[in-house]
Parts: structure tokens; C-alpha cells; sequence
């Protein structure tokens, strides 16, 4: 078992579908994107990999939402063999000494200096990684250095070999070709939550939610599956409404039609799909309503 943690947009669920090798967690340039703790699961020969893609450990805002993601983070990191910290390679600061804290003593940590993609000059780096091995002996913890690109197949498999070395020998807990314990339905209300944020940019506040309404799936005319979902995008504003329905309907429309597209794609199914938009104001402040909308 491994954990993937860090402070929100570092590439964690980046990281994760290229680990799995198949995308399984959502991503955007939203923070917070991720929200619930999700396995994803590779087999390669002998060795089964099962990661944990945790969200981004919140110190900003303490409404019932982000208390309820800190949880999934904290309750993640104590019980594994391995924790892969994601920070942004040449960066480190309050908010990732923040995730830093929460490692629990004695569980190996491989610190994961992400976006090497971005740095022009690798050179420049060596000061930074030897300030954070002495950073990480301070706290007497010990974790060993991987820059990498998530984005670079190569770094990946590198990643991989890495993890191997960390990992107790036992039975695998899932078969060889799974991939996650999600649902599907569960990946349903997350792709659609993703082509939400993707087409409303920094429009949006985050704390938009996905509810799925109905999943039901039954024998296809043209294809082997056919699934009608129904799905409500919750916001908390009136003017958070009109803006995800769009002029006369267009964004909507548009966010069904690329969720839809890749459902089918990931289902290998025909799939109808169904759109409401209401509002709930205060919603992510609400504990009952935050557990009501899945979050544990």
C-alpha cells in the first residue's frame, strides 16, 4: 500500500494515472480537485502496486468540506508500506512543511520532486535536494530524493522500480487486470465534476459538488452495455447556476457531451447521460449535508 500525499496542485493524481497507467483520477487546475481517498491498482509480473490518491491537505479554509478531506488525508498516511510526498520540484513551502508534519515515524517516505519538466536548468536543483534531505533529518525522518516528471514514461517506470524495494511480500489484494475499487458510478459523478471545473476555469468556486441521481444499466440495441445516468451539479449561488447552464444552455451541454464521450470511452459502453444544476447555498459549511454528498 502505498500513499500519495501533498499540499493541493502538485500533480498527485497526475502521478496516479500514470502509475496505474490509465486515468482513474481527475484532474484540473482547480485545487481540491481530488476529494475522496482513491485506489488505483498495477500489476507488473510478480509485484502488485495498490496507491492511495489522497486530496490536497487544506490549511486555508476550515469549512466542514475541507475537514473532511484533511481526514482522508491523515487517515491515509498511517496505515502503508510507502508514502510517495509530491512537492513541486525547487519548491517548499508552509503548506507543504504543513503535509510534512502529518507523515507518521517509520514509514519510509520517497519525496517526489514533481514538474521536473518545468525546471530549464537541473543543476540549479542540487542545493534545493540537499536542503531538503537536512530538512527531513531534522524531523528524523528519512526519505529518499526522486525528481521526476510525471508526464515522462521513463521517470515513471523509474518511480515504480523505486517503490518495489519498499513493499512487505504477501498475497496480492485484487485481481491481476484491476485497476481501482471505485464504482463505476463513483467514476461517473467524478468525470463529471472534472469537465465541470475544466469548462468553468477560476469562474467557479471549488466547492461545487456532483450528485449522481441514477445509474441504471440495461441490455444495448447497438452496443453490448447501454447506462442512463442521471447526475445534479450542486452550486452554492444562483449566479453559479447561470453560469454553469451558459447562454441558452451551451456549457451545459457541453459538460454532458465531454463527460458523456469519455464514459463511454472508460465504460466501454453506450451511456445517457442527464444533467440538473441546483443550488445549496452553504452546503460545504453543512457537515450533514457534506457526508449526505458522500464525503466521509
Amino acid at each position: 500500500m502505498i500513499a500519495i500525499v501533498g499540499k493541493p496542485n502538485v500533480g498527485k493524481s497526475t502521478l496516479l494515472n500514470a502509475l496505474v497507467g490509465q486515468k482513474i483520477s481527475i484532474t484540473s487546475r482547480k485545487a481540491q480537485t481530488t476529494r475522496h481517498r482513491i485506489t488505483g491498482i498495477r500489476t507488473v509480473g510478480p509485484t502488485q502496486f495498490v496507491f492511495a490518491d489522497t486530496p490536497g491537505f487544506q490549511t486555508r479554509h476550515g469549512n466542514a468540506l475541507n475537514r473532511s478531506l484533511n481526514k482522508t488525508v491523515q487517515g491515509a498516511v498511517g496505515d502503508v508500506d510507502l508514502v510517495l510526498f509530491v512537492v513541486e520540484a525547487g519548491s517548499f513551502n508552509q503548506a507543504d512543511e504543513q503535509v510534512l508534519k502529518l507523515l507518521a515515524q517509520g514509514v519510509p517516505v520517497l519525496l517526489i520532486a514533481n514538474k521536473l519538466d518545468t525546471i530549464k536548468h537541473r543543476a540549479e536543483l542540487a542545493p534545493w535536494l540537499q536542503e531538503m534531505q537536512h530538512r527531513f533529518e531534522r524531523l528524523g525522518a528519512k526519505a529518499e530524493m526522486v525528481p521526476l516528471s510525471a508526464k515522462n514514461p521513463k521517470d515513471v517506470e523509474r518511480l515504480l522500480g523505486l517503490c518495489e524495494k519498499y513493499l512487505p511480500e504477501q498475497d496480492w489484494w485484487y485481481s491481476e487486470d484491476e485497476l481501482t475499487d471505485r464504482s463505476e458510478k463513483f467514476l461517473a459523478s467524478e468525470i463529471v465534476r472534472e469537465k465541470l471545473f475544466r469548462l468553468t476555469g477560476d469562474e467557479l468556486p471549488y466547492t461545487s459538488t456532483v450528485v449522481i441521481d441514477k445509474f441504471e444499466e440495461e441490455p444495448g440495441k447497438t452496443a453490448s452495455r447501454f447506462v442512463k445516468i442521471a447526475a445534479t451539479i450542486i452550486v452554492e449561488r444562483d449566479g453559479h447556476k447561470a453560469m454553469v447552464i451558459g447562454d441558452k444552455g451551451e456549457r451545459l451541454k457541453r459538460i454532458g457531451m465531454e463527460a458523456r464521450q469519455e464514459l463511454e470511452k472508460l465504460m466501454d459502453a453506450k451511456v445517457f447521460l442527464e444533467l440538473w444544476v441546483k443550488v445549496r447555498s452553504g452546503w460545504a459549511d453543512d457537515e450533514a449535508r457534506v457526508r449526505s454528498f458522500g464525503y466521509e
